[in-house]
């Protein structure tokens, strides 16, 4: 068995919409590190896309599912519930940002839990508007691509999207849009599109994941928490790639002092598991009618142990503030790296273990440098590495390390990286 054999055979019968970013067939991972089927090894700085935080086939992880196993795989939650999915509800609601009372529900996807707060916000304040950001990533059902702050390859194709949806600008230094000037764009909608009495929601990436791993500053935060307050509106954390233990904190709202009131979780909640919640003060979760929330797999016995288990895994392993050490580790290093590239790499940034390089021309912002971030990621599997690119533009590229690497493996997969960039960009 040849990854080319096995690409060649993919490509025949999987929608070439459903691509891969690399011809490399996984055999078995372990922590940050897989193998595959040629036996070749990887350093993984992607992680499934921030899913696998307490890393690879925990042992922790892998004995809840297999314990669960032998009990039942699925009753559904809606019929024949069960007590982890409560031990999980009370263990969420306790970890979710600020004091209020709080409530949860379980679905799949993340794409699930961001539709699902629409719905509840919608239910709650009776209205119909919800605002969205430029560059953010909701998902790829019909209403979150309309979400999504991007079109290709998100949106394009798709449309017609459903209406009451709106854009604003979201604060970037690196491009010089401020804080102000995406307030000032918030206020313009207000006067121009939509009245605030109309808007049910607004939603809100703490840091933008497709659109570039960009940091909201704590200031615009608080600004739009004011701004909900103020109007009536339901300020909606998309917390889905941000959330346990990936930015120095359980969930990134923290770091503003924020308190949203609803919160979608996903990726790193169950270590590869397909689950995914929405947690939200109690008053607003309950606006909806009894069967007006749900879905067949929703909060499934495996997913919930398996998060129960990750969940177990982050505070015996202080994972939340391993996080802000890793992405010391790397900002040390890449920005050694900038030094050297100051003309390609026009910015490093991250918080806790959720990383960037944005790369340019020139050393000019305004001037992203695609072709060099799609050429090193197609040549990061020869130099052992599984990397990913995200931005606007396509010109940034993403570390997502399990929070659960050692350092002895982050040196040796930024060593590799090193070798890389300077391959392409000498």
């Amino acid at each position: 068995m040849t990854n080319s054999g096995l690409q060649d055979r993919k490509v025949k019968v999987i929608a070439r919409g459903q691509g891969n970013a690399y011809p490399v067939y996984v055999d078995r991972a372990l922590n940050a590190e897989l193998w595959d089927v040629e036996g070749k090894r990887y350093i993984d700085f992607g992680t499934g896309i921030a899913v696998c935080n307490t890393g690879h086939s925990h042992p922790k992880v892998v004995a809840a599912v297999k314990a669960q196993l032998d009990k039942f795989s699925h009753t559904c939650v809606m019929i024949n519930p069960y007590e982890s999915a409560v031990e999980l509800a009370e263990k969420l609601t306790e970890l979710a940002p600020g004091d209020s009372d709080k409530k949860a529900i379980f679905v799949t996807t993340g794409a699930e839990a961001v539709e699902n707060c629409v719905k509840i916000a919608r239910a709650h304040t009776g209205r119909r508007g919800v605002i969205a950001f430029n560059c953010g990533f909701h998902g790829r059902t019909n209403l979150t691509m309309a979400l999504t702050g991007k079109i290709s390859p998100y949106k394009h194709l798709f449309g017609p999207f459903p209406g009451d949806i709106y854009h604003a600008p979201f604060p970037m230094a690196f491009h010089d849009v401020s804080v102000k000037e995406s307030l000032k764009a918030l206020d313009n909608l207000f006067k121009v599109d939509i009245a605030p009495s109309d808007v049910a929601a607004i939603i809100v990436e703490p840091v933008q994941g497709e659109g570039g791993f960009y940091v909201a500053p704590a200031a615009f935060l608080q600004a739009l928490r004011d701004l909900c307050d103020q109007h009536g509106i339901v300020l909606i954390a998309d917390e889905i790639q941000t959330g346990f233990g990936r930015t120095g904190k359980m969930f990134s709202f923290e770091h503003a002092k924020v308190e949203p009131d609803l919160i979608t979780m996903a990726k790193g909640i169950a270590g590869g598991f397909p689950i995914a919640a929405v947690v939200g003060k109690s008053e607003i979760m309950d606006a909806p009618l009894p069967g007006g929330l749900g879905g067949t797999y929703g909060g499934s016995p495996v997913g919930c142990v398996a998060a129960l288990a990750v969940l177990e895994i982050i505070e015996e392993q202080n994972l939340v503030q391993r996080s802000d050490q890793i992405g010391q580790i790397f900002n040390e290093q890449l920005t050694l790296l900038q030094s050297s590239y100051p003309h390609l790499i026009g910015e490093v940034r991250n918080q806790g273990a959720m990383i960037a390089i944005e790369l340019v021309s020139h050393g000019d912002s305004e001037q992203p440098n695609s072709a060099l971030t799609q050429a090193i990621i197609a040549k990061a599997a020869e130099h052992g590495l599984i990397l990913l690119a995200c931005g606007f533009y396509g010109n940034v590229i993403r570390f997502l390390p399990a929070l659960t690497i050692s350092d002895e493996l982050i040196y040796e997969g930024l060593s590799n990286f090193t070798e890389l960039f300077s391959e392409l960009a000498d």
